[in-house]
């Protein structure tokens, strides 16, 4: 798993397309229980090189109902964003995840976490690549169907501050789905 993680986060595969270089950020042992599969890092994130170290975050780690020291605990909790590296900023927020990362790495890494209890795949891109055809319409269409993915999967929209719309417009993601999830992580995160 060292060599692989090394090996990914020294990519440059896609340097010439990313408007601030390549900072590949995973987070990931043969250990993890907990698999979170999200968007691309942010601004924030690429700075940093932290999983999720920012507003998003925050709020992802209120919804799953732990600690920041368990969230940044690889040996239960592995992050592998769709995209690894932040791929810049378009008209309305950060471009969509670079294709080229899943097609290098999703795989290998994959086969080195068999422990993997629970996979939560935060916004389309994530939905799309790892539920297919099965998934629905859309992002809330596919959340509020949440149930049909289990026990391996539970689809989840971005925690952005941008979304803060969604969440008022669909109260019952937190009160029929956040309390599934935050069972769901702890189930996970207490086997041995």
């Amino acid at each position: 798993m060292d060599a692989l993680l090394a090996e990914i986060r020294g990519c440059t595969a896609c340097a010439a397309q990313l408007p601030l270089g390549p900072r590949p950020v995973v987070q990931a042992s043969a250990s993890a229980r907990l698999l979170i599969v999200g968007q691309a890092p942010s601004l924030t994130v690429h700075a940093t090189g932290l999983p999720w170290d920012d507003k998003s975050g925050e709020q992802l780690r209120r919804w799953l109902g732990i600690e920041r020291e368990v969230f940044y605990d690889a040996a239960r909790i592995a992050i592998m964003p769709m995209g690894y590296c932040y791929p810049g900023r378009g008209s309305s927020g950060d471009l969509p995840p670079r294709r080229e990362c899943a097609e290098l790495w999703h795989a290998r890494l994959l086969a080195q976490m068999s422990r993997v209890e629970l996979t939560l795949l935060i916004g389309q891109y994530a939905q799309r690549h790892f539920l297919g055809a099965a998934r629905k319409a859309g992002v809330t269409e596919t959340v509020a169907a949440f149930a049909e993915f289990a026990p391996r999967f539970i689809p989840l929209p971005h925690p952005s501050p941008r979304n803060t719309g969604w969440f008022k417009h669909h109260p019952w993601f937190e009160s029929e789905v956040l309390p599934v999830l935050r069972e769901r992580v702890r189930q996970a995160l207490a086997q041995p």
